[in-house]
């Protein structure tokens, strides 16, 4: 699988019922345990302050990860996203001794 960092910032539509928010946050935490399990949720954080998150994501291609990937989460309809696809770089430090 190829990894993408993954910038994304949720806005909650204005008049959104505080019970329609809950639901979605507490499904979004259950999807996003599922991804991770099966690999496609490698990384998550949340920048100090910011109510963004930036993680890494694996899937095979671009549009496996919009459509089957990040399509998925619950709190989707209110996501922005940048998508970047990533590379290894040669003087990664967890490539020290990989031999392939």
């Amino acid at each position: 699988m190829r990894e993408f960092l993954v910038e994304i910032t949720t806005t909650v539509p204005e008049g959104t019922a505080e019970e329609e928010v809950a639901r979605r946050r507490t499904a979004e935490a259950v999807r996003a345990r599922e991804l991770a399990a099966t690999g496609h949720l490698a990384r998550l954080w949340r920048p100090v302050g910011e109510l963004r998150s930036i993680g890494v994501w694996r899937a095979e291609d671009e549009t496996e990860l919009q459509e089957k990937v990040l399509g998925t989460l619950p709190l989707r309809p209110w996501m922005t996203l940048t998508v970047t696809p990533l590379e290894s770089h040669p003087n990664d430090p967890c490539r020290a001794g990989d031999t392939g």
